[in-house]
């Protein structure tokens, strides 16, 4: 993050923000320009000029947790300045919390009972993969049209069992969240069904699957996480006493992120503010990476900016990145604007550009060293990518080593996805590189959660020879990474998984102890003490496994952990686990042992772990690498970015030939059967009797937004450098990749600034 001095003079584009004492005002803020700091002190001269009463608050509104608490504690702290006491005058909320806050007050005008419960992301999704998978076991051939036609019956048998179950959930929680960001509920989609009066699949399914998902909601007394907002702009329209109740309490409002508002957000926050109130929105569209997994979109703010009555205003000064990555960065949004290949994609981004900071500002832009931003010429294949980076880690970091802790920099790798982070991880490892993760969940959190999941597993099962042979595996993981050692492992495991009556190993009784068998005494007294050992531990994990799940899992934990990291993981896992076991009292140690596997497997985000909800802070690692998305590195900044894997895959511009994750290969005509369904479900909305519906239209147009994002996510990968910027590609695991085509129009436009920039040291020469 950016620190600044406590006397930190406002620059004059801040200074123009900082004037504002009501009214309706959009801020384009570009990377790295202070935009908290910015909103933070507008709210703090709001409350401490006295715009706001003493029972009155200005609302503050952002995207995520950690956000909230970097906010509160800012404004605070320039509430204090100013002689005032903090916590007073504010409210920091994302849009969830806020939601919360207005349905909590009056759950009757949302149709909720006064102890309604709200179930996280993670229930959410449980709920949500039971009902689309029991849709598909009742409706197994209804999506058979959209399907290659030409697959022989074996190949189609298994695409049936291990493919479609997780498509299905994919559309059908698109479908749901779009459903709900229209406000069309249930018993509405099927009367516009029966309305249109034609067959529409895709409409048809996620119209099923959406009822019989709010119907397991409403049978638990629960919403979701979409159902909050909803709900919330459901009770501000019903009731308008009420709305001018919260408008007279939040009378100014500051929204941060503004390019991710989706629909709902705006109009709730329209709503609040009122015709003639008081709205700051501050964001850059050309941030907005966020289209693909919400309902956000970067067009609202923009529309906003343009609305009669509003005040545009620029952030446009970083004091973030040496000046050659500013050109960089701006010469990537003149391009995309002027010369992208594809029409449709040129409005990825706009202006402003990124201006560097004036002369004697407190915050200068490093030291300039065009010789630090360097793009690959080397055909990589993807193994070949991660171990150059690591192998220029390495290096790095043994210059690091040579330098005063407190004057070390930082450094991140940053990838398109978990699992290309997830092989960067593993080469810095068998390196001895000391990394730090910003992925889905960390590795440390992944192989917790795995040996745990797997001594549980056996637990659940402890006739399983294969299962004790995987848990004997587990306690020797450390002895796997050594060589010497691993042969050892391996062998004792495949003996252990050949022993017919398990008992007979851990409770031998006279003439059946299978140990002894082995006459191991003897020829391998080593192994044979190993053996006794680990005997005696499952027999005490075994006397454990009546315990409940949480005390369980802090038991083995203890003979599992060395680490004090991995044992603080383990009571996180241990409380999550738990938390599980009491929102369903019917399951038992199978049931647990998959939630441990879904963490194990990297599925989704550890709930309780994530630097989302307690922010990150770079400067922490100085002379470590961190190993992050680049998702996840927006609104972070290092001294040295490396950015991979920026090959037409990942990076896709939606020209002929391009793939699109989202497309799946068994589709027919690479449809993209969730930009289709949602089309559908927009016509069908709109008015059904008017339905007009193009196939392939909205996969076309999906490709289009897909590709404008990636330009964006780019964008931001390229601004999170301050003074060094490595940019590779691959060739993918074909062999057909090629460098993506901001990536070749970049590394162009660099190597001609870099050649006038040698042609004219020559000629001072």
């Amino acid at each position: 993050m950016n620190q600044r001095p406590p006397d930190f003079i406002p620059r004059p584009a801040q200074q123009a923000v900082l004037a504002y004492t009501g009214g309706k005002v959009g801020v384009a803020a570009v990377p790295g320009s202070g935009k908290t700091w910015t909103l933070s002190r507008l709210a703090a001269k709001l409350i401490a000029e006295g715009y706001v009463d003493d029972d009155q608050e200005v609302l503050i509104v952002t995207l995520v947790n950690s956000a909230v608490s970097n906010f509160a504690a800012r404004v605070g702290k320039f509430i204090q300045e100013a002689g005032l006491l903090p916590n007073l005058g504010y409210r920091v909320r994302t849009l969830h919390g806020l939601c919360h806050d207005i349905v909590r007050e009056r759950p009757a005008l949302a149709g909720l009972a006064n102890d309604f419960q709200i179930i996280d992301e993670r229930q959410a999704e449980e709920i949500l993969r039971d009902t689309a998978e029991g849709w598909l076991r009742a409706h197994p051939d209804a999506l058979e049209d959209y399907l290659l036609p030409d697959m022989d019956p074996s190949r189609r048998a298994w695409l049936h069992r291990e493919q479609l179950p997780q498509m299905v959930v994919g559309l059908a929680t698109s479908f749901i969240k779009q459903a709900k960001d229209l406000q069309v509920t249930p018993p509405e989609l099927h009367y516009y069904l029966e309305r249109f009066g034609e067959p529409l699949p895709l409409v048809e399914m996620g119209a099923e699957i959406y009822a019989d998902y709010q119907r397991a909601l409403s049978y638990r007394g629960a919403v979701d996480f979409d159902d909050l907002v909803r709900l919330a702009l459901q009770a501000l329209q019903l009731d308008p006493e009420f709305l001018a109740r919260l408008r007279r309490r939040w009378p100014y409002i500051l929204e941060d992120e503004a390019q991710d508002s989706s629909r709902l957000q705006e109009n709730i926050l329209r709503l609040l503010a009122g015709p003639g109130g008081n709205w700051v929105r501050v964001g850059d569209p050309n941030q907005a990476i966020y289209e693909t997994f919400t309902t956000a979109n970067p067009r609202y703010l923009r529309n906003f900016m343009h609305e009669s009555g509003v005040r545009p205003h620029d952030l446009p000064d970083s004091g973030r990145s040496m000046l050659s990555i500013i050109h960089l960065a701006n010469a990537l949004i003149d391009w995309t604007c002027a010369s992208h290949p594809v029409l449709p994609v040129r409005e990825a981004l706009a202006t402003p550009h990124i201006r560097p900071t004036p002369p004697h500002d407190p915050q200068p832009n490093p030291p300039d060293a065009p010789e630090h931003v360097r793009f690959s010429d080397r055909r990589f294949t993807p193994q070949e990518e991660v171990e150059a980076v690591a192998a220029s880690v390495a290096r790095w970091i043994a210059a690091q080593a040579e330098i005063p802790a407190g004057e070390r920099e930082t450094c991140a790798i940053l990838v398109p996805r978990n699992q290309r982070g997830n092989e960067v991880v593993e080469a810095l490892k068998q390196r001895g590189i000391p990394y730090i993760e910003l992925l889905k969940s960390t590795r440390s959190t992944r192989e917790t959660a795995g040996a745990l999941g797997n001594v549980v597993a056996y637990l659940a099962d402890p006739t399983s020879a294969a299962k004790l042979a995987t848990v004997y595996r587990v306690w020797r993981r450390q002895d796997r990474e050594q060589e010497a050692l691993k042969a050892q492992v391996t062998a004792i495991s495949r003996q252990l998984h050949k022993c017919r009556q398990v008992e007979d190993f851990l409770w031998p009784r006279a003439g059946r102890d299978w140990l002894k068998t082995l006459e191991l005494e003897t020829e391998q007294p080593t192994w044979y003490a190993q053996l006794l050992e680990f005997r005696a531990l499952v027999q005490r994990w075994q006397a454990a496994a009546t315990l409940p799940i949480d005390q369980l899992l802090l038991t083995l934990a203890q003979d599992l952990c060395s680490e004090p990291a991995d044992l603080a993981i383990a009571h996180k896992l241990a409380l999550v686990v738990r938390r599980a076991a009491d929102q369903h009292p019917e399951w038992r140690l199978p049931e647990l042992t998959q939630e441990l596997a879904v963490i194990a497997r990297n599925e989704r985000k550890f709930l309780g772990l994530s630097d989302d909800d307690t922010g990150f802070e770079p400067e922490k690692y100085r002379g470590q690498v961190v190993v992050s998305t680049v998702h996840k590195a927006k609104g972070l900044e290092w001294d040295r970015v490396y950015l991979m894997s920026v090959s037409t895959y990942d990076y896709p511009s939606a020209l002929p030939g391009d793939s699109f994750i989202s497309e799946k290969w068994f589709v027919r005509d690479r449809l993209n059967l969730e930009a289709e369904a949602l089309a559908q479900l927009r016509a069908l909305r709109e008015d059904p009797t008017l339905f007009f519906y193009d196939e392939g239209q909205a996969t076309q147009e999906a490709r289009y937004e897909y590709a404008a994002e990636r330009v964006r996510l780019f964008y931001v990968g390229i601004t999170r450098a301050k003074k060094a910027l490595m940019v590779t590609w691959n060739t993918g695991r074909h062999g057909d990749q090629t460098p993506a085509v901001p990536f070749i129009a970049l590394q162009r436009w660099w190597e001609e600034q870099r050649g006038e920039a040698g042609d004219a040291t020559a000629a001072d020469a």
